[in-house]
């Protein structure tokens, strides 16, 4: 058989090739002599063959039948035929093929072995590619090859020991005898590599750091030496003696000295000099300069020293390497909260970075330019931000826009300032605001009463410019029905009042009404606006004429709207003067603050209830009463959620099916006080901590409420600690059918002389076949510790079919009420 090819010959050959075919037509036939070579045992060309079979899978080309092949070489004597063998180990073979196991002794062979570049290779091999079996089987002889003198075996086992480690971290000990002496070597090799492996040691175990602290001191006169050192050409980088040294030794100083003072102590004057001392000029110097900064900010430095280092990255933002300049802004994002006043100095040099070309570099200076705004500078912030607003890519409108509305809330200077601020970000940007931001400008423009002339005319010009910002036509809509007649009076003191007639005004709403750009949402705040100018306007004709047109509008919401709104012109005219008349202003108590959930017509509205000024009557419970007269129950109280219902839509009409025939015969019932129980009830333990956190169990025996069907609702009671009043009724519902019940909703009344509340359900899907429950709490509160008595209703689907049952619970255990 004629000798192979030599691997030049083949790569020359291959880079002949013109086309993609014409190189696997070439790959393909060398595949095969190859193979052939392989199955006649020709030991004299294997290591050429491999070679050239590495060569193929660099190309991508399956080169895995040459597996075994890697393993003879290995097994050979010669040292050209290992050193391809094991080559070809760490580039064909993993821990997930079992074939690697049958080279662990050759391996302890070479480990072994006289020549120190055998075991160089073994070690290389081991510490690239080997198993947890394979390294709990050779440990033992890399920790011996640590303790060698021989510099060229002791830093090639110190990267051997980290891959053990990591692959057996219970090892970790055997090597702790053998890193003594390591930072001792003045081989920079030797000391490169065992600060890596002292790196990986203190990081996987918390005993092993408190252990090498002791190093601390050892470590900053290596780091010393290498920054007074003078010229080395062996280690030399760009004028710095040996920075990947120094990157190292910093790196582990800061897993060293984190939450421990006498180790940031040792180090705080060391790491000064390596600030002051290294070059910036050369990127070398950068990477030294960065890794230090990090290492003050994680450590207990003193507060000078973060001083300086925040002007490092303050220095980094004026180079022209805009990988420089993104480190920095990413380091100081993360450090704004600790030194808020250092970074501060750099305010300027970071808004400049808004006009960056680079988009992550822009991002990354939006997000820090919002950090540093405070009381002190947020007109100059803010006028920078809007500018940026104006001018930016629309992939960071969204998130500038949220970041101004923000920092406006808390920071504005007054009202005014406030709302023209929002009012521009509306202008510019609003198709890219949340969806909050509405109702949030809503609330600030109502609690603003003396703005009010001056806000619905600005929104007034602003509607008349554009009409393509749907957020800001909404919140203009919504003022014009409010405010309309102020707009008309010409009222407005801040600024030269416009005269504008109704009619011009209802044109405007008209227009919105029909026009392609406005969204369902839109035509909705138009038509509710138009109908609030009913009271405030004199046109009313106009009005009923508009309003009767949309009783027929194929958009359901608006049809819904003007049919009631049509009805209250008919019927209910006497109360559309009441019903239309301004919103009070809306009360908002500080952040956190405790918050009412009122449940009307199936939607959740939060409440915020003014904790310094209680109102003598309690509008949530009188609004819920109303609900009940409306219904025709005058005796039971309404079961008052923290979530949503299922079915929204006929929420009140289940209520009225819930709470219509509850027997109250011989319960008497006095006249509630609705004024102060309810709203301190409800919010019980919901403003500090956690609802339940301070329940302790009682010995109330469980019950079960309700078996039927396949359903079974079993009820197990707590009792709250601070209010004895207060009991918890937690209901475990399960399902001993055969397919699922899913849309479960529970609903729960008491009499008048109790108060209820209902918390959210842990699923609306009952298991089958017992095999898990849905959990809700229930909280009553019996001030006057009368006997329990409940109505229930369960709503849920079995199998396609709703399915619907009412049941009276009236054997609760006494201890659950006395």
């Amino acid at each position: 058989m004629p000798a192979p090819i030599r691997l030049r010959e083949l790569i020359r050959t291959i880079r002949t090739a013109r086309t993609q075919a014409e190189e696997r037509e070439m790959i393909q036939k060398e595949c095969a002599a190859i193979r052939s070579s392989f199955r006649e045992e020709d030991n004299t060309y294997r290591c050429r063959n491999v070679a050239k079979l590495l060569y193929m899978h660099m190309l991508g080309y399956p080169a895995h039948f040459g597996q075994l092949e890697c393993l003879k070489l290995i097994a050979s004597q010669k040292f050209t035929d290992k050193r391809i063998g094991y080559l070809g180990a760490m580039l064909l073979l993993d821990e997930r093929q079992d074939v690697h196991l049958l080279m662990t002794n050759c391996i302890k062979n070479d480990l072994n072995h006289s020549t120190q570049y055998v075991q160089g290779l073994a070690l290389c091999t081991l510490g690239c590619m080997g198993s947890s079996e394979m390294c709990r089987d050779l440990a033992g002889e890399v920790e011996k090859l640590l303790k060698t003198s021989n510099s060229y075996l002791r830093k090639k086992a110190a990267l051997c020991a980290v891959h053990v480690i990591r692959k057996v971290p219970e090892l970790m000990e055997m090597f702790l005898p053998a890193t003594k002496n390591l930072l001792s070597e003045k081989n920079h090799g030797v000391l490169h590599t065992s600060v890596v492996l002292l790196t990986e040691m203190c990081e996987r175990s918390p005993d092993m750091l408190a252990h090498f602290r002791k190093l601390v001191p050892q470590l900053v006169r290596i780091l010393k030496n290498l920054i007074m050192s003078g010229y080395s050409p062996e280690h030399d980088v760009s004028g710095i003696s040996d920075p990947f040294l120094q990157v190292r030794i910093l790196r582990l100083l800061r897993i060293l000295g984190k939450s421990d003072d006498d180790s940031s102590e040792a180090m705080n004057d060391i790491l000064a000099q390596v600030a002051t001392n290294t070059e910036t000029s050369k990127n070398v110097g950068n990477a030294i300069l960065y890794e230090t900064v990090l290492t003050i900010m994680d450590i207990k430095s003193e507060s000078g020293l973060r001083v300086l280092a925040i002007n490092i990255l303050g220095r980094f933002l004026l180079n022209n390497d805009k990988n420089i300049r993104y480190v920095a802004l990413t380091s100081l994002l993360k450090t704004v909260q600790t030194d808020h006043n250092a970074v501060q100095r750099h305010r300027s040099t970071i808004v400049d970075c808004l006009k960056d070309l680079d988009v992550s570099i822009k991002r990354r200076a939006m997000e820090l330019s919002f950090a540093l705004v405070n009381g002190n500078n947020i007109r100059g912030m803010m006028k920078e931000l809007l500018y940026f607003l104006d001018s930016c890519d629309p992939e960071f409108k969204a998130d500038c826009a949220s970041g101004v509305f923000l920092a406006a809330e808390k920071y504005a200077p007054s009202k005014r300032w406030h709302i023209d601020t929002i009012m521009r970000v509306l202008t510019t940007a609003g198709s890219y605001v949340r969806d909050d931001s509405v109702p949030n400008l809503i609330q600030l423009i109502t609690n603003s009463v003396e703005m009010h002339a001056y806000t619905v005319q600005r929104l007034y010009k602003a509607l008349l410019d554009d009409i393509s910002q749907q957020p800001l036509v909404q919140v203009a809509s919504w003022c014009i029905g409010e405010y309309g007649d102020l707009l008309v009076s010409g009222q407005c003191e801040e600024e030269e009042p416009i005269q504008v007639t109704e009619d011009e005004v209802l044109d405007v709403l008209e227009g919105l009404l029909v026009s392609n750009l406005s969204a369902a949402v839109t035509r909705g705040y138009s038509l509710t606006a138009i109908m609030k100018l009913s009271t405030r306007f004199s046109g009313v004709n106009r009005i009923k004429k508009v309003v009767s047109i949309y009783g027929s509008s194929i958009d359901v919401e608006l049809q819904q709207r003007a049919v009631e709104y049509n009805a209250l012109f008919k019927k209910y005219d006497h109360m559309r003067p009441a019903l239309l008349e301004r919103m009070p202003i809306m009360e908002k108590s500080a952040s956190n603050g405790p918050t009412e959930i009122v449940q009307t017509n199936g939607e959740t509205e939060p409440s915020v209830v003014d904790s310094k000024h209680p109102p003598p009557v309690s509008q949530p419970a009188n609004q819920a009463n109303d609900l009940l007269d409306l219904l025709g129950g005058n005796d039971v109280v309404p079961v008052i959620q923290t979530t949503v219902p299922t079915k929204p839509a006929s929420a009140g009409g289940e209520l009225l099916d819930l709470l219509g025939d509850l027997s109250l015969s011989g319960v008497p019932t006095p006249a509630p006080s609705v004024a102060t129980s309810q709203p301190s009830f409800l919010l019980d333990g919901l403003s500090s901590q956690p609802l339940f956190n301070d329940i302790a169990a009682a010995a109330i025996p469980p019950m079960t409420a309700y078996n039927k069907n396949g359903l079974k609702i079993d009820f197990t009671f707590e009792r709250a600690n601070p209010n004895p009043n207060v009991a918890v009724i937690t209901i475990h519902a399960s399902n001993s059918t055969e397919a699922d019940m899913t849309d479960f909703v529970f609903q729960a009344a008491v009499p008048k002389t109790f108060q209820l509340q209902l918390l959210s359900p842990s699923s609306n899907v009952v298991p089958a076949l017992n095999q898990g429950t849905v959990t809700q709490v229930i909280r009553v509160l019996n001030p006057q510790k009368q006997q329990l008595r409940m109505r229930i209703k369960l709503t849920y689907t079995l199998k396609g079919s709703p399915v619907q049952d009412l049941a009276e619970v009236n054997n609760f255990p006494p201890q659950s009420w006395q």
